[in-house]
């Protein structure tokens, strides 16, 4: 048997607004708050077909590169469209060296965690 990928925490500065951040992205919704963290999550909850992202509390940010990032596809627009609601929402365009051909975006989240949105569009959960 395999594991199932069910929640990825994030250590932030602001568990609150970058909860509110991610859930307005991911029409995710508070699912819980406890000693400060936040978990986010779609309607079905914890365990459904999609992860959870539980925001956690730490004085300092994370020094250097992150190695994981997420990437994010549109589920009612198309990419432009998207890239404009992402924006709208406070991410900020990041440079991680890209060429500006790829089709894709690189963006920041309001604590400057990098994220893609990539072209494709895929059906909502």
């Amino acid at each position: 048997m395999a594991c199932r990928f069910s929640e990825l925490v994030v250590d932030c500065r602001d568990p609150e607004a970058l909860a509110a951040f991610w859930a307005a992205v991911l029409d995710y919704r508070v699912l819980s708050r406890e000693d400060g963290a936040v978990e986010i999550g779609p309607e079905a909850g914890f365990g459904g077909a999609a992860p959870t992202l539980v925001f956690g509390p730490v004085p300092d940010p994370t020094p250097g590169k992150l190695r994981w990032h997420i990437d994010v596809n549109a589920t009612d627009r198309d990419q432009d469209a998207e890239l404009e609601r992402l924006l709208s929402l406070g991410a900020t365009p990041a440079d991680v060296g890209q060429t500006g051909e790829q089709g894709w975006h690189v963006l920041a989240d309001p604590e400057g965690n990098v994220f893609c949105l990539l072209r494709r569009r895929l059906d909502p959960l």
